[in-house]
């Protein structure tokens, strides 16, 4: 049975090979599609990413150590309509041994181009699935009336006594995904 995660619960994973799902739905009559991304920053014990392949986003879906696997962007919020938007894939025996957390956010796409944010979705959550029996392990059901936020880091994965734990965030942010690349990559992005 899955355990519903409250915001700031920490668990641990106990399993290494999973699937991190994201999903989400616009609220009817909000005008343009919602292009809702996920993105993980693998980052190290200083908070920062160690080099640019370490952000893994549909741009750049696989982390140089093979760990995470982004299977895609949805930019209209439709891959399913009871199922995760985005999924993330993870396997915590790759990764790097400079990453010390992985966190994962959801941006909205040109926010304020199309005048949207978090207050206009609904049913936004992060779950955890055991890839080999395809079993939930925990969701975070995202319950809170983000109004003017435009990106949401929903949760993350950090090692600590050697083991992998996942935390629920939900801190709402009006930012973009420059924002959080400014916050963790120091070096210089190349586009």
């Amino acid at each position: 049975m899955a355990i519903n995660l409250q915001k700031g619960q920490r668990i641990d994973i106990g399993l290494s090979k999973i699937s991190i799902g994201l999903g989400w739905h616009p609220n009817e009559g909000t005008g343009s599609d919602f292009d809702l991304d996920a993105s993980a920053f693998m980052i190290d014990e200083s908070r920062l990413i160690p080099a640019e392949e370490f952000f893994v986003f549909y741009g750049n879906t696989d982390s140089p150590d093979t760990a995470l696997h982004h299977t895609g962007d949805d930019p209209t919020g439709g891959n399913s309509a009871d199922g995760d938007d985005e999924t993330i894939q993870v396997d915590l025996t790759k990764v790097d041994p400079r990453v010390r957390e992985i966190l994962f956010v959801v941006t909205i796409h040109d926010a304020i181009g199309r005048r949207q944010n978090f207050g206009q979705v609904r049913d936004s959550y992060i779950r955890i699935v055991d890839e080999g029996t395809g079993n939930e392990i925990a969701k975070y059901e995202l319950g809170e009336d983000f109004s003017i936020e435009t990106g949401v880091e929903f949760g993350r994965l950090y090692l600590k006594d050697g083991k992998w734990k996942f935390e629920a965030s939900g801190i709402g942010y009006r930012e973009d995904l420059a924002f959080f690349l400014s916050k963790y990559f120091k070096g210089q992005i190349i586009k």
